[in-house]
C-alpha cells in the first residue's frame, strides 16, 4: 500500500493553460501554482504538472499504453468523481465499462481526456486486494 508520506509527481504536456486549469479544476484538483510556461495541481492527493508544450500534444490518443488516473479504495469516492464529471460534462473518452467480468480483479472504469488529449483512468476493484 501507498506510504502516505510521499507525493507522486506526474508530468504532462498541455497545450493551453487556461483550459487546463479549468478541465482540472472541474474534476476537483486545487490549482497550486500558476506560471507562464506550467500549472501544477494537487491531482487527488499527488502533485500533477501541465507544462505548456502543444508541439507535443498527442493528435490521436488511445487509451493503451499511455494513460494515469486514480484507483479508488472507497466504492462510494468513485462514483463521486464519476457523478461530478457528468454533472460538469467534462469530456469521456470511455463510458463508464466493466472489466474483467466475473473475476477476482473485476473493476469498474471511466476514462475523461483533458483539453491536450491526455487520458486519465479512474477506477475502482470490488476486491481491494487486486489494487497492486
Amino acid at each position: 500500500m501507498r506510504d502516505t508520506n510521499k507525493v507522486f509527481h506526474l508530468a504532462i504536456p498541455c497545450k493551453n493553460l487556461d483550459e487546463t486549469v479549468d478541465f482540472y479544476e472541474k474534476l476537483g484538483c486545487r490549482l497550486a501554482r500558476r506560471y507562464n510556461d506550467r500549472v501544477t495541481f494537487d491531482f487527488f492527493g499527488d502533485q500533477l504538472v501541465c507544462h505548456l508544450s502543444p508541439e507535443n500534444i498527442e493528435k490521436q490518443p488511445k487509451m493503451y499504453p499511455r494513460h494515469f488516473g486514480i484507483t479508488f479504495i472507497n466504492e462510494e469516492e468513485f462514483y463521486h468523481v464519476l457523478n461530478m464529471a457528468k454533472e460538469k460534462e467534462l469530456p469521456f473518452f470511455q463510458e463508464l465499462m466493466v472489466r474483467f467480468e466475473g473475476k477476482q480483479e473485476e473493476h469498474v472504469t471511466f476514462f475523461l481526456i483533458d483539453p491536450a488529449n491526455n487520458l486519465l483512468e479512474f477506477k475502482y476493484y470490488h476486491d481491494v486486494n487486486m489494487v497492486y
